[in-house]
C-alpha cells in the first residue's frame, strides 16, 4: 500500500501532546493539598543524618529452656506460650545543634502490628568525643542476617577538614554484648 502525500502537510505540522502528558499535566495542576512537598513536615527530622537498618536478634518464648533444657520436662504442661521476640537493630546519626554527631543504638522488634522499638540508647563512645559522621555501612546490604548480632562500620572524622574518616565498628554478639572500638589494619 503506497502513502499518499497530503499537500502543503509541512506547513500544518502542530506539536501535539500526547494523552499521557495531558494526563499528567492535568494531574500535576489538580493535585490534592496532601501531595504538596512544601507544606508537608518532614518524615525525618532534619538533624537525622544517617540511619542504617541491620543485624537480627532473637529471644526465647521460654528462658527455662534457655538455662536449663530437662527444666522444661519436669514442670506442668503449661499454657500456650507467647512467641519468641525478634527482630533487628537501627544505628541513627543524630547531629547536634554545636555540628557534631551522636549515635544511638534500637533494638526494633517485628511483631503482628509491625516494627515496634524496643530500646534506644546512645553511644558513649561517639558522644565522649566530638565526631562527624560521614557514613555509616552495615555489614551486608543483602538483606536479612541470618545469624543473631550486629556488625556495623562507623566513617567518622573528628577534624572536619580531614582529609580521610577514621573507622569505627559496632559489634553486638550473638549473647547481646555491645563492643564499638576503632577498626585498626
Amino acid at each position: 500500500m503506497l502513502l499518499k502525500k497530503r499537500p502543503h502537510a509541512h506547513r500544518s505540522r502542530r506539536w501535539f501532546a500526547g494523552p499521557s502528558l495531558v494526563l499528567a499535566g492535568l494531574l500535576f495542576v489538580s493535585a490534592p493539598p496532601s501531595l504538596s512537598f512544601a507544606e508537608e513536615p518532614a518524615l525525618i527530622p532534619d538533624n537525622i543524618i544517617f540511619v542504617t537498618s541491620t543485624g537480627y536478634w532473637e529471644e526465647s518464648s521460654d528462658p527455662l529452656n534457655v538455662l536449663d533444657p530437662e527444666a522444661g520436662k519436669t514442670q506442668p504442661a503449661v499454657p500456650a506460650t507467647p512467641p519468641a521476640q525478634h527482630g533487628y537493630y537501627k544505628l541513627i546519626a543524630v547531629r547536634q545543634p554545636e555540628g557534631n554527631t551522636h549515635i544511638f543504638l534500637q533494638q526494633i522488634a517485628l511483631d503482628a502490628n509491625g516494627p515496634r522499638m524496643i530500646s534506644s540508647a546512645e553511644l558513649d563512645e561517639f558522644s565522649a568525643t566530638k565526631i562527624y559522621v560521614t557514613d555509616i555501612r552495615p555489614e551486608t546490604s543483602n538483606g536479612v542476617v541470618r545469624q543473631p548480632g550486629l556488625f556495623a562500620t562507623v566513617y567518622l572524622k573528628t577534624d572536619p577538614t580531614a582529609m580521610e574518616p577514621e573507622t569505627w565498628t559496632v559489634l553486638i554478639d550473638d549473647i547481646g554484648d555491645i563492643k564499638v572500638e576503632r577498626e585498626t589494619n
